[in-house]
């Protein structure tokens, strides 16, 4: 797998990340430790994970259960030299950890030592903050969403306390680079403006949700992206299962996240198989796999992004993988344009 820059970090990672938030719910620590088998047999050595997870559905008592299954392996194999691997504090979003408390520098700091040991390495390449503290539009918020009315100096003053931590992380050496999650233009533009003026370490990347069905990203984010050499890494690029088809006709399989979680995070609307099935047809006239256009769609938009993919089984991963050979020709690409017209927002 192609080896690519994460931003300005001076990190190369592959061009995939290979997603884990599975492992330790979906997923047995034996089939995550599969995973990273076939994943590193394939030169995907970029993976994400966060302290909150397992997730679908998150349980107070298996928080951090996926950090530990990732730290196994490490004690078992080595190797930590050859990944570069993410994770992410909570903050606001999620009452399980912190009780929802706010990152604050006193936080960031906090969560990078807990991962640290979950993870049994000594340092984490990127740390992310995995929702802002004003809030977000992300996970379908935005149908409702009203910006915050905090003063920015309070704003500013909490990024700065979190940005004076991560530099000291950074110079301990417990941490590499720090990023974004579920975060707006105008945060991630002020995260950099501040770190610019103090000599702090800058904001390396974002991970929002993008898929074709959700492309809430192509215009004013993917501006700012390119512009500032700030990649997307792009969660959900199959819409959590939608976009294979396994979901057609509202039927819930067996094992799969719509028995935990049926709307699938309010995904599953009257509207979204009807994409679904636009998107599918495209694939089948084209003698595409869907899932391997989905993710390739995703991996060459004109901004820079790197997909995240999340199995729960070996074929799955392998499926995924393949997807880094496939080019788009302009005939799918006009179809896909077309459908997008016609489905611009299904969830």
């Amino acid at each position: 797998m192609k080896q690519i820059p994460l931003g300005s970090t001076g990190l190369m990672v592959s061009e995939y990340c290979l997603g884990t938030m599975t492992w330790g719910s979906q997923n047995s620590e034996r089939e995550g430790h599969d995973q990273i088998a076939m994943a590193l047999e394939h030169g995907l050595n970029f993976w994400d994970t966060a302290e909150m997870y397992p997730t679908n559905p998150v349980r107070a008592e298996t928080i951090g259960g996926t950090e530990e299954v990732i730290g196994n392996w490490f004690a078992r194999n080595g190797g930590r030299d050859k990944v570069v691997l993410a994770t992410k504090v909570t903050g606001e979003g999620n009452g399980y950890v912190r009780g929802g408390a706010p990152v604050t520098g006193a936080v960031l700091r906090e969560a990078v030592e807990a991962s640290l040991k979950r993870l049994k390495t000594d340092y984490i390449d990127l740390f992310q903050i995995h929702w802002p503290n004003r809030g977000s539009y992300h996970f379908r918020k935005m149908w409702t969403y009203a910006p915050q009315t905090t003063p920015p100096a309070d704003i500013f003053a909490d990024m700065t306390d979190v940005l004076q931590t991560a530099g000291k992380l950074v110079a301990e050496g417990k941490i590499r680079a720090i990023g974004l999650s579920n975060e707006s233009v105008w945060g991630a533009a002020n995260w950099l403006r501040l770190a610019a003026a103090m000599g702090l370490p800058r904001m390396a990347s974002v991970q929002n949700e993008y898929s074709l069905l959700c492309r809430q990203f192509d215009t004013d984010w993917a501006e700012f992206a390119a512009m500032e050499n700030m990649p997307l890494l792009a969660f959900s690029p199959l819409a959590a299962g939608l976009l294979t088809g396994k979901y057609a006709g509202g039927v819930i399989p067996d094992g799969t996240r719509r028995v935990n979680t049926p709307e699938l995070g309010g995904r599953v609307t009257p509207r979204v198989f009807e994409a679904v099935a636009a998107y599918l047809g495209i694939a089948s006239r084209h003698g595409l796999d869907p899932i391997q256009m989905a993710l390739a769609f995703v991996r060459n938009r004109p901004f820079p992004v790197i997909p995240i993919i999340g199995a729960t089984s070996l074929e799955q991963l392998r499926t995924n993988i393949g997807a880094v050979d496939l080019h788009l020709s302009e005939a799918v690409l006009e179809e896909i344009d077309a459908a997008h017209r016609l489905y611009p927002a299904p969830f």
